[in-house]
């Protein structure tokens, strides 16, 4: 697996913005954690590995695009426009794409959805099981075509090719429940998979990889952090970590670890970070509170950070 790891979990809009903070500001107090030998992503925090693993920006130029005063680097071998370095303009309530003349919006899940949310969560009796409810939930909502998907999340990726670093990004099968983890090897294109672990139910349609349709890796944990099993030394990086249902909890996957004897760090948000984030975390527009707070919070974890990662 390689000795050091860096686990990035879901989280949204805010997620990455304060992942991408967190990073920088790490990095700024002199432990940068972003050159872990292996890279875990799930849903958020599998297009922030992507980005960091790519070799073609810095911490600071992903940093800067987040507050919104950069904009993407052209693609290699890419086609089409840069996006605005907002969030995804995604589907304002049940069934009903934002609109506006490329205006952004907060995706929101409309009451329904929530409610279907509610019972797949409270009716689950294992990870897979949720895996299938949230599923068909996700094959049922009108949302975006996945071309649109596609396309957002195409250029927000520094390079579309797999980064010779290890990167792992989860994802869900929406119709069986299993678990996946996609990386250089296992013959998907790494926008199609870093679109299937961000394809929350219900805001992005499923993605199809290998005759299979794929969803938000976060279905089976918000964090997956257990993925780093074998690691010396592991950082976790949680924008939200409450396990729901029958999920595994963060406590559990690193108490795993610690049981076999790894070294591991985890950060969530502090008071500051969640005032941040708002009551959305779809909403572009506290990706820039929420990357500020991230930065500012590394002066206040760095020392635990820097324990685990300089040992």
């Amino acid at each position: 697996m390689g000795r050091t790891a860096l686990v990035l979990g879901g989280g949204g809009m805010t997620g990455i913005g304060w992942e991408t903070g967190l990073l920088t500001g790490l990095a700024e107090a002199g432990c940068d954690v972003s050159d872990a030998d292996v890279v875990i992503g799930t849903s958020a925090g599998s297009l922030v590995g992507a980005q960091i693993t790519s070799g073609l920006c810095t911490l600071d130029e992903l940093y800067a695009r987040q507050l919104g005063s950069a904009r993407p680097r052209p693609q290699p071998g890419a086609q089409g426009h840069p996006a605005p370095p907002s969030g995804a303009q995604a589907p304002a309530r049940d069934g009903a794409p934002a609109r506006g003349g490329g205006q952004r919006h907060a995706a929101r899940v409309g009451p329904v959805t929530l409610g279907r949310f509610a019972l797949a969560f409270r009716r689950s009796r294992s990870a897979a099981d949720l895996g299938v409810r949230l599923g068909r939930i996700a094959l049922a909502a009108p949302t975006h075509d996945v071309a649109d998907q596609r396309t957002v999340i195409g250029t927000r990726l520094p390079s579309r090719r797999w980064p010779q670093r290890r990167l792992l990004v989860t994802a869900v099968d929406a119709e069986s429940g299993a678990f996946r983890v996609f990386d250089a090897d296992g013959g998907a294109e790494l926008v199609d998979a870093v679109a299937a672990s961000c394809a929350v139910p219900g805001v992005w349609p499923p993605v199809a990889i290998g005759g299979r349709h794929w969803i938000d890796g976060g279905a089976r944990s918000l964090v997956n952090a257990d993925l780093a099993e074998g690691c010396e030394r592991v950082i976790v990086l949680a924008p939200m970590h409450r396990a729901v249902g029958p999920m595994p909890t963060l406590r559990d996957q690193v108490e795993g670890l610690r049981a076999a004897g790894t070294e591991v760090a985890v950060v969530i948000p502090d008071a500051a970070a969640r005032a941040a984030f708002g009551r959305n975390p779809l909403d572009p527009a506290r990706r820039g509170p929420a990357a500020r707070a991230g930065r500012a919070q590394a002066a206040a974890c760095v020392d635990a950070v820097a324990a685990v990662w300089r040992t």
